[in-house]
Protein backbone atom coordinates (compact mmCIF):
# COMPACT_ATOMS: atom_id res chain seq x y z
CA UNK A 1 0.00 0.00 0.00
CA UNK A 2 1.39 3.33 -0.85
CA UNK A 3 2.37 5.72 1.84
CA UNK A 4 0.09 8.89 1.60
CA UNK A 5 2.13 12.33 1.59
CA UNK A 6 -0.67 14.01 2.82
CA UNK A 7 0.89 14.72 6.52
CA UNK A 8 4.34 14.90 4.93
CA UNK A 9 5.55 18.33 5.95
CA UNK A 10 8.21 18.04 2.79
CA UNK A 11 5.29 17.66 0.47
CA UNK A 12 3.73 21.12 0.62
CA UNK A 13 4.77 23.30 -2.07
CA UNK A 14 4.34 27.10 -2.68
CA UNK A 15 1.00 28.55 -2.69
CA UNK A 16 0.63 29.15 -6.40
CA UNK A 17 1.06 26.65 -8.55
CA UNK A 18 2.82 24.23 -6.87
CA UNK A 19 -0.80 24.25 -4.51
CA UNK A 20 -2.39 22.06 -8.41
CA UNK A 21 0.52 19.91 -8.56
CA UNK A 22 0.27 19.09 -4.85
CA UNK A 23 -3.83 19.05 -4.77
CA UNK A 24 -3.43 16.74 -8.03
CA UNK A 25 -1.20 14.57 -6.11
CA UNK A 26 -3.69 14.65 -2.92
CA UNK A 27 -6.66 13.89 -4.75
CA UNK A 28 -4.46 10.65 -6.28
CA UNK A 29 -3.58 9.59 -3.05
CA UNK A 30 -6.95 9.95 -1.91
CA UNK A 31 -8.24 7.70 -4.39
CA UNK A 32 -6.25 4.98 -3.73
CA UNK A 33 -6.79 5.10 -0.19
CA UNK A 34 -10.64 5.06 -0.65
CA UNK A 35 -10.88 8.37 1.16
CA UNK A 36 -13.57 11.05 0.45
CA UNK A 37 -12.72 14.34 -0.97
CA UNK A 38 -13.25 17.61 1.22
CA UNK A 39 -15.74 18.46 -1.85
CA UNK A 40 -17.98 16.05 -0.28
CA UNK A 41 -17.75 16.79 3.21
CA UNK A 42 -20.90 19.13 4.10
CA UNK A 43 -19.22 22.67 4.66
CA UNK A 44 -21.47 23.51 7.64
CA UNK A 45 -20.34 20.51 9.83
CA UNK A 46 -16.62 21.99 8.74
CA UNK A 47 -17.15 25.34 9.47
CA UNK A 48 -14.62 26.47 6.52
CA UNK A 49 -14.69 26.39 2.31
CA UNK A 50 -11.49 26.27 0.19
CA UNK A 51 -10.60 28.99 -2.45
CA UNK A 52 -8.14 28.57 -5.11
CA UNK A 53 -6.73 31.72 -3.80
CA UNK A 54 -5.13 30.55 -0.83
CA UNK A 55 -4.49 27.63 1.18
CA UNK A 56 -5.95 28.92 4.52
CA UNK A 57 -9.59 29.15 4.67
CA UNK A 58 -11.99 32.08 6.08
CA UNK A 59 -14.76 30.95 8.44
CA UNK A 60 -18.31 31.03 7.16
CA UNK A 61 -20.25 33.85 9.40
CA UNK A 62 -23.89 33.01 10.51
CA UNK A 63 -27.04 33.57 8.86
CA UNK A 64 -29.46 35.43 11.02
CA UNK A 65 -31.42 32.13 11.71
CA UNK A 66 -28.74 30.48 12.94
CA UNK A 67 -27.75 33.34 15.37
CA UNK A 68 -31.59 32.98 16.92
CA UNK A 69 -31.45 29.64 17.09
CA UNK A 70 -28.11 29.79 19.24
CA UNK A 71 -29.66 32.91 21.19
CA UNK A 72 -32.60 30.82 21.84
CA UNK A 73 -30.74 27.14 22.77
CA UNK A 74 -28.44 30.02 25.10
CA UNK A 75 -31.83 31.38 27.11
CA UNK A 76 -33.13 27.89 27.07
CA UNK A 77 -29.53 26.58 29.28
CA UNK A 78 -30.00 29.71 31.04
CA UNK A 79 -33.61 29.02 32.30
CA UNK A 80 -32.65 24.93 32.84
CA UNK A 81 -29.02 26.51 35.10
CA UNK A 82 -31.94 29.40 37.34
CA UNK A 83 -34.50 25.83 37.76
CA UNK A 84 -31.28 23.71 39.02
CA UNK A 85 -29.92 26.18 41.50
CA UNK A 86 -33.28 26.90 43.20
CA UNK A 87 -33.96 22.96 43.27
CA UNK A 88 -30.85 22.73 44.81
CA UNK A 89 -31.70 25.90 47.14
CA UNK A 90 -34.68 23.90 47.92
CA UNK A 91 -32.86 21.00 48.88
CA UNK A 92 -30.43 22.41 50.77
CA UNK A 93 -33.46 23.87 53.01
CA UNK A 94 -34.89 20.52 53.39
CA UNK A 95 -31.91 18.72 54.77
CA UNK A 96 -31.22 21.87 57.79
CA UNK A 97 -34.80 21.02 58.57
CA UNK A 98 -34.45 17.53 58.38
CA UNK A 99 -31.42 18.05 60.40
CA UNK A 100 -32.83 19.79 63.21
CA UNK A 101 -35.43 17.13 63.78
CA UNK A 102 -33.20 13.66 63.38
CA UNK A 103 -32.39 11.32 66.05
CA UNK A 104 -28.56 12.38 65.36
CA UNK A 105 -26.33 14.39 68.11
CA UNK A 106 -23.97 16.26 66.32
CA UNK A 107 -20.88 16.77 67.98
CA UNK A 108 -18.24 19.50 66.76
CA UNK A 109 -14.96 17.79 64.62
CA UNK A 110 -16.87 16.54 61.72
CA UNK A 111 -18.50 13.54 60.68
CA UNK A 112 -15.84 11.27 62.33
CA UNK A 113 -17.63 12.94 65.43
CA UNK A 114 -21.35 12.00 65.25
CA UNK A 115 -22.96 9.85 67.30
CA UNK A 116 -26.09 8.19 66.97
CA UNK A 117 -28.23 8.23 69.53
CA UNK A 118 -30.83 5.45 69.82
CA UNK A 119 -34.55 6.55 70.14
CA UNK A 120 -35.16 4.32 73.41
CA UNK A 121 -32.40 5.99 75.34
CA UNK A 122 -33.52 9.44 75.15
CA UNK A 123 -35.81 10.02 78.01
CA UNK A 124 -36.62 12.87 79.78
CA UNK A 125 -33.25 13.58 81.72
CA UNK A 126 -31.44 13.69 77.82
CA UNK A 127 -30.86 16.79 75.68
CA UNK A 128 -32.05 15.83 72.64
CA UNK A 129 -35.54 16.11 72.07
CA UNK A 130 -37.42 13.61 69.96
CA UNK A 131 -39.82 15.23 67.22
CA UNK A 132 -43.64 15.02 67.97
CA UNK A 133 -44.05 12.61 64.98
CA UNK A 134 -41.44 10.01 66.17
CA UNK A 135 -43.40 10.18 69.76
CA UNK A 136 -47.21 9.55 68.53
CA UNK A 137 -45.74 7.02 66.32
CA UNK A 138 -44.34 5.17 69.10
CA UNK A 139 -47.57 5.35 71.32
CA UNK A 140 -49.71 4.51 68.28
CA UNK A 141 -47.55 1.39 67.69
CA UNK A 142 -47.00 -0.04 71.70
CA UNK A 143 -51.10 0.68 71.94
CA UNK A 144 -51.09 -2.14 68.68
CA UNK A 145 -48.97 -4.28 70.13
CA UNK A 146 -50.59 -4.04 73.78
CA UNK A 147 -53.99 -4.50 72.12
CA UNK A 148 -52.67 -7.65 69.80
CA UNK A 149 -50.81 -9.02 72.75
CA UNK A 150 -54.51 -8.82 75.05
CA UNK A 151 -56.59 -10.42 72.08
CA UNK A 152 -53.93 -12.85 71.66
CA UNK A 153 -54.21 -13.47 75.52
CA UNK A 154 -58.27 -13.35 75.35
CA UNK A 155 -58.50 -16.01 72.98
CA UNK A 156 -56.00 -18.59 74.27
CA UNK A 157 -57.59 -18.01 77.57
CA UNK A 158 -60.84 -18.03 76.77
CA UNK A 159 -62.74 -22.02 76.64
CA UNK A 160 -65.41 -23.17 74.34
CA UNK A 161 -67.85 -24.80 76.88
CA UNK A 162 -70.03 -26.15 73.88
CA UNK A 163 -67.38 -28.30 72.54
CA UNK A 164 -68.45 -31.20 75.10
CA UNK A 165 -72.49 -30.96 73.83
CA UNK A 166 -71.56 -30.91 70.21
CA UNK A 167 -73.80 -34.20 70.02
CA UNK A 168 -76.44 -33.75 72.47
CA UNK A 169 -79.37 -32.00 70.44
CA UNK A 170 -81.29 -30.65 73.20
CA UNK A 171 -78.15 -28.61 73.83
CA UNK A 172 -78.57 -26.98 70.41
CA UNK A 173 -74.91 -26.02 70.06
CA UNK A 174 -75.34 -24.30 66.80
CA UNK A 175 -77.40 -21.58 67.88
CA UNK A 176 -77.43 -21.43 71.52
CA UNK A 177 -75.44 -18.33 71.26
CA UNK A 178 -77.58 -16.71 69.41
CA UNK A 179 -80.64 -17.78 71.98
CA UNK A 180 -79.17 -16.17 74.77
CA UNK A 181 -77.85 -13.14 73.08
CA UNK A 182 -82.01 -12.99 72.29
CA UNK A 183 -82.38 -13.51 76.23
CA UNK A 184 -79.84 -10.38 76.85
CA UNK A 185 -81.60 -8.12 74.41
CA UNK A 186 -85.27 -9.21 75.94
CA UNK A 187 -84.72 -9.27 79.30
CA UNK A 188 -85.41 -5.36 79.95
CA UNK A 189 -88.84 -6.55 79.11
CA UNK A 190 -89.55 -8.77 81.61
CA UNK A 191 -87.96 -5.79 85.02
CA UNK A 192 -90.14 -4.21 86.72
CA UNK A 193 -90.03 -0.57 88.28
CA UNK A 194 -88.09 -0.40 91.16
CA UNK A 195 -90.43 1.56 93.11
CA UNK A 196 -94.02 -0.02 92.22
CA UNK A 197 -95.00 -0.43 95.80
CA UNK A 198 -95.35 3.03 96.23
CA UNK A 199 -98.34 3.05 94.32
CA UNK A 200 -99.76 0.04 96.67
CA UNK A 201 -101.90 1.49 99.54
CA UNK A 202 -102.73 -1.58 101.37
CA UNK A 203 -99.34 -3.82 100.93
CA UNK A 204 -95.86 -3.10 101.42
CA UNK A 205 -92.34 -4.70 100.94
CA UNK A 206 -92.31 -7.27 103.71
CA UNK A 207 -95.40 -8.74 102.59
CA UNK A 208 -93.84 -9.47 99.63
CA UNK A 209 -90.91 -10.96 101.24
CA UNK A 210 -93.28 -13.48 103.17
CA UNK A 211 -95.40 -14.24 100.19
CA UNK A 212 -92.24 -14.99 97.90
CA UNK A 213 -91.07 -17.01 100.98
CA UNK A 214 -93.98 -18.72 101.59
CA UNK A 215 -94.38 -19.72 97.72
CA UNK A 216 -90.67 -21.20 97.74
CA UNK A 217 -91.60 -23.71 100.25
CA UNK A 218 -94.74 -24.19 98.18
CA UNK A 219 -92.82 -24.78 95.13
CA UNK A 220 -90.75 -27.48 97.03
CA UNK A 221 -93.21 -29.31 98.63
CA UNK A 222 -95.28 -30.00 94.79
CA UNK A 223 -91.71 -31.06 93.46
CA UNK A 224 -91.88 -28.43 90.67
CA UNK A 225 -89.47 -27.35 88.01
CA UNK A 226 -86.96 -24.21 89.24
CA UNK A 227 -87.93 -22.70 85.71
CA UNK A 228 -91.47 -22.83 87.40
CA UNK A 229 -90.36 -20.75 90.88
CA UNK A 230 -88.36 -17.88 88.87
CA UNK A 231 -91.46 -17.59 86.48
CA UNK A 232 -93.73 -17.28 89.05
CA UNK A 233 -91.57 -14.31 91.22
CA UNK A 234 -91.99 -12.49 87.99
CA UNK A 235 -95.08 -12.42 86.89
CA UNK A 236 -96.35 -11.22 90.55
CA UNK A 237 -94.22 -8.37 90.19
CA UNK A 238 -95.16 -7.32 86.95
CA UNK A 239 -99.26 -7.73 87.93
CA UNK A 240 -98.52 -5.84 91.05
CA UNK A 241 -96.86 -3.24 89.18
CA UNK A 242 -99.84 -2.67 87.08
CA UNK A 243 -102.77 -3.64 89.43
CA UNK A 244 -103.15 -2.52 93.33
CA UNK A 245 -104.12 -5.11 95.28
CA UNK A 246 -105.80 -5.71 98.94
CA UNK A 247 -103.73 -7.50 101.54
CA UNK A 248 -106.22 -10.11 101.78
CA UNK A 249 -105.59 -10.90 97.82
CA UNK A 250 -102.57 -10.94 98.08
CA UNK A 251 -101.66 -14.59 98.92
CA UNK A 252 -104.14 -15.88 96.02
CA UNK A 253 -101.69 -13.49 93.43
CA UNK A 254 -99.15 -15.65 94.59
CA UNK A 255 -100.97 -18.94 93.95
CA UNK A 256 -102.69 -18.14 90.64
CA UNK A 257 -99.01 -16.55 89.74
CA UNK A 258 -97.75 -20.86 90.15
CA UNK A 259 -100.62 -21.88 88.66
CA UNK A 260 -100.13 -20.13 85.79
CA UNK A 261 -96.29 -20.82 86.03
CA UNK A 262 -96.75 -24.95 86.05
CA UNK A 263 -99.27 -24.54 83.22
CA UNK A 264 -96.57 -22.73 81.28
CA UNK A 265 -93.55 -24.75 82.49
CA UNK A 266 -94.41 -28.35 83.90
CA UNK A 267 -95.49 -31.58 82.54
CA UNK A 268 -97.35 -32.54 85.23
CA UNK A 269 -99.06 -29.23 86.27
CA UNK A 270 -100.90 -29.24 89.79
CA UNK A 271 -104.79 -28.99 89.99
CA UNK A 272 -106.52 -25.77 91.19
CA UNK A 273 -108.09 -28.06 94.19
CA UNK A 274 -104.24 -28.76 95.39
CA UNK A 275 -103.34 -24.97 95.55
CA UNK A 276 -107.04 -24.31 97.81
CA UNK A 277 -105.59 -26.57 100.18
CA UNK A 278 -102.34 -25.39 100.25
CA UNK A 279 -103.84 -22.10 101.46
CA UNK A 280 -106.04 -23.81 104.15
CA UNK A 281 -109.34 -23.33 102.06
CA UNK A 282 -108.87 -19.63 102.42
CA UNK A 283 -110.05 -19.36 98.60
CA UNK A 284 -112.27 -21.07 96.64
CA UNK A 285 -112.21 -22.56 92.90
CA UNK A 286 -114.29 -19.54 91.72
CA UNK A 287 -111.43 -17.07 93.39
CA UNK A 288 -108.51 -18.75 92.10
CA UNK A 289 -110.11 -19.17 88.28
CA UNK A 290 -111.40 -15.40 88.17
CA UNK A 291 -107.93 -14.54 89.34
CA UNK A 292 -106.12 -16.25 86.75
CA UNK A 293 -108.11 -14.37 84.15
CA UNK A 294 -107.33 -10.95 85.52
CA UNK A 295 -103.95 -11.81 85.46
CA UNK A 296 -103.39 -13.12 82.00
CA UNK A 297 -105.35 -10.23 80.37
CA UNK A 298 -103.17 -7.60 82.63
CA UNK A 299 -100.13 -9.62 81.27
CA UNK A 300 -101.86 -9.70 77.60
CA UNK A 301 -100.31 -13.41 77.74
CA UNK A 302 -97.14 -12.39 78.11
CA UNK A 303 -95.56 -14.98 79.70
CA UNK A 304 -92.44 -16.09 77.89
CA UNK A 305 -89.78 -13.38 79.27
CA UNK A 306 -86.12 -13.94 79.99
CA UNK A 307 -85.91 -15.23 84.08
CA UNK A 308 -82.48 -14.98 86.16
CA UNK A 309 -82.69 -18.91 85.66
CA UNK A 310 -82.17 -18.85 81.90
CA UNK A 311 -78.88 -17.15 82.85
CA UNK A 312 -77.67 -19.09 86.00
CA UNK A 313 -77.78 -22.41 84.12
CA UNK A 314 -75.49 -20.91 80.83
CA UNK A 315 -73.06 -19.20 83.53
CA UNK A 316 -72.67 -22.15 85.87
CA UNK A 317 -71.53 -23.89 82.41
CA UNK A 318 -69.10 -20.66 81.42
CA UNK A 319 -67.68 -21.13 85.41
CA UNK A 320 -67.04 -25.01 84.81
CA UNK A 321 -68.87 -25.35 88.12
CA UNK A 322 -69.59 -28.09 90.25
CA UNK A 323 -72.68 -28.96 92.45
CA UNK A 324 -71.28 -27.22 95.96
CA UNK A 325 -70.99 -23.94 93.57
CA UNK A 326 -73.97 -24.95 91.74
CA UNK A 327 -76.73 -25.12 94.80
CA UNK A 328 -74.89 -22.22 96.66
CA UNK A 329 -75.28 -20.07 93.65
CA UNK A 330 -79.36 -20.94 93.71
CA UNK A 331 -79.52 -20.10 97.16
CA UNK A 332 -78.06 -16.99 96.93
CA UNK A 333 -80.18 -15.98 93.93
CA UNK A 334 -82.99 -17.17 95.44
CA UNK A 335 -82.56 -15.16 98.33
CA UNK A 336 -82.07 -12.17 96.01
CA UNK A 337 -85.83 -12.44 95.12
CA UNK A 338 -87.09 -11.88 98.20
CA UNK A 339 -85.37 -8.75 98.73
CA UNK A 340 -87.15 -6.05 97.20
CA UNK A 341 -84.06 -4.18 96.83
CA UNK A 342 -83.06 -6.31 94.44
CA UNK A 343 -85.95 -5.43 91.36
CA UNK A 344 -83.03 -2.82 90.27
CA UNK A 345 -80.75 -5.10 88.73
CA UNK A 346 -81.10 -6.89 85.70
CA UNK A 347 -81.70 -10.99 85.51
CA UNK A 348 -78.15 -11.57 83.97
CA UNK A 349 -76.82 -9.41 86.79
CA UNK A 350 -78.35 -11.01 89.35
CA UNK A 351 -77.02 -14.15 88.09
CA UNK A 352 -73.54 -13.32 87.53
CA UNK A 353 -73.16 -11.92 90.84
CA UNK A 354 -74.82 -14.77 92.40
CA UNK A 355 -72.04 -16.90 90.82
CA UNK A 356 -69.24 -14.71 91.25
CA UNK A 357 -70.36 -14.25 95.28
CA UNK A 358 -70.50 -18.33 95.62
CA UNK A 359 -67.40 -18.43 93.90
CA UNK A 360 -65.63 -16.13 96.69
CA UNK A 361 -67.17 -17.66 99.41
CA UNK A 362 -66.12 -21.37 98.13
CA UNK A 363 -62.57 -20.81 96.92
CA UNK A 364 -61.70 -17.73 99.14
CA UNK A 365 -60.30 -16.09 96.38
CA UNK A 366 -61.54 -14.14 93.22
CA UNK A 367 -61.98 -16.49 90.81
CA UNK A 368 -63.71 -14.77 87.80
CA UNK A 369 -62.21 -16.25 84.36
CA UNK A 370 -62.14 -14.57 80.88
CA UNK A 371 -64.42 -17.51 79.84
CA UNK A 372 -66.86 -16.37 82.61
CA UNK A 373 -66.21 -12.87 81.77
CA UNK A 374 -66.82 -13.79 77.95
CA UNK A 375 -70.56 -15.23 78.47
CA UNK A 376 -71.79 -13.20 81.08
CA UNK A 377 -70.83 -9.98 79.41
CA UNK A 378 -69.91 -8.17 82.69
CA UNK A 379 -66.62 -7.43 84.24
CA UNK A 380 -65.20 -8.14 87.70
CA UNK A 381 -65.97 -4.81 88.73
CA UNK A 382 -69.74 -4.42 87.83
CA UNK A 383 -70.20 -7.34 89.86
CA UNK A 384 -68.27 -6.07 92.37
Amino acid sequence: MRRSKENNPGSIAAPNDGLRMGGAKMVKDMEQNQRRALSSINQNIIGASLHHSGVVNKRELPGKDEFCNKKSALEQRSDTRSLAVERVSNQHHFLEDTKNQSELAVKPGGLDDFEIVDVEQCGEGNDVTLPMFVKHTEAVLDETDEMDIEMEDMENSIIDIDCSDSKDPLAVVEYVDEIYAYYKKTEVSSCVSPNYMDRQFDINEKMRAILIDWLIEVHYKFDLMEETLFLTINLIDRFLERCTVIRKKLQLVGMTAMLLACKYEEVSVPIVEDFVLISDKAYTRKDVLDMEKLMVNTLQFHMSVPTPYVFMRRFLKAAQSEKKLEFLSFFLIELSMVEYEMLKFQPSLLAAAAIYTAQCSLFRFKNWTKTSEWHTKYTEDQLL
